[in-house]
């Protein structure tokens, strides 16, 4: 039933990890680990045989994921319209900047490498390990986080007094399961065609809003900025005197929701295409305008057309039936509109299911990376015919089961623990792609390339770096406000979920330090990091050190 592809064998060999040829004497010696074989599914193979604009399109429709279509309701009614706004706008900019240096450094390789991969080879093996460990452990959280967010979806029809989120988790579980058993390239084909949905639905919707606040709706009233200043663009939680620590306070509150909405950003810099400057060139173009549109446009619209305090029962435990867990559900139901808020609500709990068996099926190909580069144990990278690693598929699904702690607490509580988790682990992620980038500067500078021979260069360089890292940062530290609430004026703190909020980063070290100590693994020397096995089926012109001279033919952008 099984079979197992031995490394090296057909085309499972990666052009990112195949060992050093004999024709660049100058090329120095690098860590093994890098220069491993690829299993025919490891992680970099993600999309399959869909066609760059499709890989396109599902990286601008996971722009319209759970954290914008249910997250920002949340972030709305702790904190309201500008703070959202402002927390937005931080995150897409430090987003972008993550995206511009992760597209320098993998525009340099011939195929797309993980970002595992990419810190093995340029900074540390120890960086490599732990980011590919993260990496799997996001996505095998944000699946039952994308189950709650279903679960919530469903309760605007079916009250959970009424029916146990639980039976609606072990139905959606069991779909998605089935959908990654069948066929291993199924998801990454359903999630296509989503997102193409998607897009119509939100350009949709994003129009519906504006017609909404000029006035268009049944009711005919024009709202336009009104709720800004009641119930406030920065809502109330009774810090009289101050006002300027208030709005501080409730923008750093958000800022978890804001990273939630942009993780797994960092998957439009790994499509391959034949002309790498141009597909990396358009995933990063691309990255700006969906952060420009669907994210900024959408949630300023939303805070024209919904108050802050009229969706504050979407998100409590003594909610009614008519709670929304979308705000831009509650937005038309809000206006008057009828069979709309049915239908938009029916939408978007097919795009949270369809995120939801994506995630499970990435997650089930970084387990197999990993153990395919031998990160993990062998036997998870065994499939069966059709293709299917059916051990990390297994792992995963049981890492979904997480979703039935909705069973015994409230759900959007449980959804806002995860939402802690996931936003760490993504900031860990960018973490690394950054460091990342730093160490592949460094390297190119001591050994003598120039800016001019990149095929893509990051935006404003290595200081936009900096700036990325400082901004990751202040986000992380940020995200404890989220940890606090405000009951009656009195400022509380949620133990758990600064936990949940942190844990990610003991984990992190852990796994670094652990890596070390176990493999004695060292820092790449930047002079004697590999930057040449493989460059050649991108770029067949000279390279320095060949003839003792530069010999390398400049290629600008």
């Amino acid at each position: 039933m099984f079979s197992r592809r031995r490394p090296g064998s057909g085309s499972g060999s990666s052009t990112c990890e195949r060992a050093p040829t004999a024709t660049h004497p100058t090329t120095p010696s690098v860590n093994p680990e890098a220069h491993q074989t690829e299993h025919a599914l490891g992680f970099t193979d993600i999309y399959g045989t869909l066609t760059p604009r499709q890989i396109s399109i599902i990286t601008i429709g996971s722009a319209i994921g759970t954290g914008l279509m249910v997250g920002t309701g949340r972030a709305l009614t702790m904190s309201g319209p500008a703070s959202i706004i402002i927390s937005y706008t931080i995150v897409g900019f430090a987003v972008y900047l993550v995206l511009s240096a992760l597209g320098e450094v993998g525009s340099w390789l011939p195929k797309p490498c993980t970002v595992a991969d990419q810190a093995v080879r340029f900074c540390d093996p120890a960086l490599g390990f732990s980011l590919g460990w993260i990496f799997w452990l996001k996505y095998a959280l944000v699946t039952p986080n994308q189950l709650t967010a279903a679960a919530l979806v469903v309760s605007y029809w079916v009250d959970a007094e009424r029916v146990n989120p639980g039976t609606w988790i072990t139905i959606f579980l069991s779909v998605i399961v089935a959908l990654n058993f069948i066929n291993h390239r199924l998801p990454s084909k359903i999630e296509f065609y989503v997102s193409s949905f998607k897009l119509v639905v939100m350009l949709g919707l994003m129009i519906l809003s504006t017609v909404i606040a000029l006035g268009g709706g049944p009711d005919h009233e024009i709202r336009g900025f009104r709720y800004w200043s009641y119930p406030g663009a920065f809502g109330s939680h009774g810090l009289q005197g101050h006002s300027l620590l208030e709005k501080f306070h409730v923008t750093c509150s958000t800022m978890s929701s804001a990273t939630f909405a942009y993780i797994g950003s960092e998957h439009s810099g790994m499509a391959y295409h034949p002309d790498v400057r141009r597909a990396t060139s358009r995933a990063i173009r691309n990255t700006f305008y969906r952060i420009m549109v669907f994210h900024l446009v959408a949630i300023t619209l939303l805070g024209m057309i919904v108050p802050q305090d009229t969706i504050l029962v979407a998100f409590n435990s003594e909610a009614s039936d008519e709670a929304a867990a979308s705000a831009f559900v509650a937005a038309l139901y809000l206006a008057g509109i009828s069979v709309l808020p049915d239908l938009l609500n029916a939408c978007i709990l097919l795009f949270v299911l369809s995120i939801a068996d994506y995630d499970l099926y990435l997650a089930t190909k970084a387990m197999c990376d990993l153990s395919v580069r031998g990160r993990a144990p062998a036997f998870l990278s065994r499939t069966t015919k059709r293709g299917v690693p059916i051990y990390a598929l297994a792992i995963c699904s049981s890492a979904a089961t997480l979703a039935y702690l909705n069973v015994h607490q409230d759900s959007t509580v449980v959804f806002g623990y995860f939402v802690d988790m996931v936003t760490m682990l993504g900031l860990l992620t960018w973490f690394s792609i950054l460091v990342t980038h730093i160490c592949f500067v460094r390297a190119r500078k001591a050994q003598g390339i120039p800016d001019k021979s990149l095929a893509f260069r990051a935006r404003f360089g290595l200081p936009g770096t900096c700036l990325a890292l400082i901004l990751c940062l202040f986000i992380s530290v940020t995200i404890v406000f989220d940890s606090f609430s405000f009951e009656s004026g009195v400022q509380k703190l949620d133990v758990k979920s600064l936990v949940a909020s942190y844990i990610g980063v003991p984990v992190y070290v852990i796994l670094m330090v652990g890596y070390k100590l176990a493999v004695h693994s060292k820092h790449v020397n930047p002079k004697e990091a590999d930057l040449w096995t493989d460059k050649d089926e991108l770029d067949s012109e000279g390279r320095p050190g060949r003839a003792g001279s530069m010999g390398h033919r400049s290629r600008s952008e």
